[in-house]
């Protein structure tokens, strides 16, 4: 499936959701409405942890990528608002910036099933 994950920095859970998707053979990409500089070193560490690679992800404008051919748009659940953009699902994830590892695992976790229920 070609999934894009939308959020507003896309530091964290959009890149985790990324990674995660790629990992499971989902074709996947990420971008956020206002990005910020770099995915955030927690969300590397707990996907890291399971084995989960994010080299080379980076965050990206919504505007810098081709939003055409995907078969879902899901935003993260951080109030996004992107008029080019008709989301198919709103996942609603708490953002765990801030809140240390123990929630980074967590929302990997909430990812990973929503991800299962995709299938």
């Amino acid at each position: 499936m070609r999934l894009l994950f939308v959020c507003v920095g896309n530091t964290c859970r959009s890149q985790m959701a990324e990674a995660v998707a790629k990992h499971m053979g989902h074709e996947a990409q990420s971008a956020g409405t206002r990005p910020g500089s770099a995915v955030a070193q927690d969300a590397i560490k707990v996907t890291g942890e399971v084995g989960i690679e994010m080299s080379g992800q980076y965050p990206k404008s919504i505007d810098d990528i081709s939003i055409t051919g995907f078969d879902r748009i899901i935003s993260m659940g951080c109030g996004v608002e992107c008029p080019a953009l008709s989301m198919d699902d709103d996942w609603g994830l708490e953002d765990p910036v801030g809140r240390g590892e123990a929630f980074y695992r967590k929302t990997l976790e909430e990812i990973k099933q929503r991800l299962l229920m995709l299938d």
